[in-house]
Order: structure tokens, then C-alpha cells, then sequence
């Protein structure tokens, strides 16, 4: 991979992610300055050849890009607010944890100050940085991205999403959704194995094989639900149905919880209430497209 190694970034924010994106800078051969309320965070840094900034003022000059990766957007206000004047003509990419509003509205707020800005999500755990499982994702305007993206290269594999800012953080919050979904399945699974004597790790390959096989699904999945038709190709909402209602009863009977099997039976009975029993699972997407006033 031929990277541009002497454009100059800088890092404001040195939590353990952002001292990671730094460090990944840095290995790569960038020039990089650094920025943190707590200077001593940048000791480590400054060793391994970073330039700690005095001011976030020096730090946004000092670079042709600039990454915060700060607390919330509230903190990243803060700190450039009491820059403005030097916002005109940087390049912001704002790696920050937040909802899609946030990002939109910051978009905004930093266009209105002359700033070029990028929004983006960290899919990764700070020791990943710099590895190719690093899957950093950014929206905003394409040109931006484009012209940054041999140097974001150090972090990871850097993924364009789209010209919305807000997407980045709608694409956080949907794999956040399927992590969580993925392992309290496991769990749930796991917690009715044990009641017969059979340990986690023994069942943890078996559901592995369960869930890459589900995975294998989604693409045709994703076809009907685009299309917004659901024949039961697979199966039918009406034998999924019953297959839950299996499922909790035998989670009553080992004395397992049955909160989740029964919220999700709660939510196939209404869409068979709806006329929907004869065709397809995906087409649940319309009782997950509804917002529940309970």
C-alpha cells in the first residue's frame, strides 16, 4: 500500500483511543501533533516523536488534518469554540461518539466557520488501531474523504459511507445493535445448555456454526425487504412462531429467563395479527421500523 507518510495530522483528544490514533500516525511516518487537557497523557507520545501543542489553537494550525476524539460533542464545542477564529480552510474529522443529530449539526456548525468536516465512527477496540480489523468508517463530503484518505490509511481500514454526516453514527449504532443481538442470543443459549451440565465453551463452536450460517442469509434477506416482498422461501412467521413458543416453554421448564424469546414473540404475534403469518421473517422489519408507545 503506497501511503503519504509526510503529511502533517493532528490529534486532539488523548484518551486511550485517541492516544492510539496518534500512535498509529506516528508508526506510519506522519509529522504529528497532539492536544489533551491532562498534558501528561502525551508523555508516551512526545517520546515516540509527537509535538505536544500548547494550545488547541497551535494544534489546529500544525496539521493538514485535524482528528478530535474527545469525550461528546458537547466537549469538542468547547474546545474549538474557543478557537473559531482559527477554524477557516482546517479539516476536521470528528471520530467523537455520538448520535446522527449530533453529527449533522456539528457538520453544520463547522461548515458555518469556514471548517471542512467529516464525521466518522471507531469500530474497534484502541489496541486494533493501525491493523486492518480497525474499521473506521466517515461520512460527509466525498472530495474531503478522498483527499485524506492515503493518510487515514494508518488507522485502519478507512470506509466511505456517504455525503449524510449523519451516517457514520448510524452505522455505529446499527453494528452496536447486532454485536449485542449476536451475544445475548449466545447467552440466552448458553444459560439453557448449562441447565444440563454443558459449559460455555463447549457450546460456543456450535453457536459460531449457528451464527455465520445465519449471516449467510442476510444478503437475500435484504433483497426482500428492499423490494418489500417476503415469500416464504425459508419458512413461514407462522412456524417461526411456533418454534419461539418452543423456546420459552422449554426456558420455563429449566428455569431460564425468558424475557427476550417472549419480546420477540410479542413482536411476531402482532405482524401474524397484521396478516403477515404466511410469508417471510424479514418481514418483521415493519414491527422494527415502528416506534412502541408502551
Amino acid at each position: 500500500m503506497n501511503r503519504k507518510t509526510d503529511t502533517p495530522v493532528t490529534v486532539i483528544g488523548l484518551g486511550l483511543m485517541g492516544r492510539a490514533l496518534a500512535a498509529a500516525f506516528l508508526k506510519a511516518g506522519h509529522p504529528t501533533t497532539v492536544w489533551n487537557r491532562t498534558t501528561s497523557k502525551a508523555d508516551q507520545l512526545v517520546a515516540e516523536g509527537a509535538r505536544l501543542a500548547p494550545t488547541v489553537g497551535d494544534a489546529l494550525k500544525a496539521g493538514s488534518l485535524t482528528i478530535i476524539c474527545v469525550t461528546d460533542y458537547p466537549a469538542m464545542h468547547e474546545l474549538l469554540g474557543a478557537s473559531e477564529s482559527e477554524l477557516d480552510g482546517m479539516m476536521l474529522i470528528n471520530l467523537t461518539s455520538g448520535d446522527s443529530a449530533q453529527a449533522r449539526e456539528a457538520a453544520q456548525w463547522a461548515e458555518q466557520r469556514g471548517a471542512h468536516y467529516l464525521d466518522g465512527a471507531i469500530m474497534a477496540i484502541p489496541s486494533g488501531i493501525g491493523t486492518a480489523e480497525a474499521v473506521i468508517l466517515h461520512s460527509g463530503p466525498q472530495p474531503y474523504f478522498e483527499a485524506h484518505k492515503s493518510t487515514l490509511d494508518a488507522l485502519g481500514t478507512v470506509t466511505y459511507l456517504g455525503a449524510d454526516h449523519g451516517l457514520a453514527s448510524l452505522y455505529d449504532v446499527a453494528g452496536l445493535a447486532m454485536m449485542w443481538s449476536v451475544l445475548n442470543a449466545w447467552l440466552q443459549g448458553t444459560a439453557l445448555l448449562r441447565t444440563a451440565g454443558v459449559d460455555a465453551a463447549t457450546y460456543a463452536p456450535f453457536a459460531q456454526q449457528i451464527a455465520a450460517g445465519v449471516a449467510e442469509w442476510l444478503p437475500g434477506y435484504a433483497e426482500q425487504i428492499d423490494s418489500g416482498s417476503f415469500p416464504a422461501e425459508v419458512s413461514a412467521l407462522e412456524t417461526d412462531a411456533r418454534a419461539i413458543t418452543h423456546l420459552i416453554e422449554e426456558s420455563e421448564a429449566v428455569g431460564v429467563n425468558t424475557e427476550l424469546p417472549k419480546l420477540i414473540k410479542a413482536m411476531v404475534d402482532r405482524s401474524i395479527a397484521a396478516g403477515h403469518g404466511g410469508e417471510q421473517y424479514p418481514v418483521l422489519i415493519e414491527e422494527f421500523s415502528k416506534p412502541r408507545n408502551d
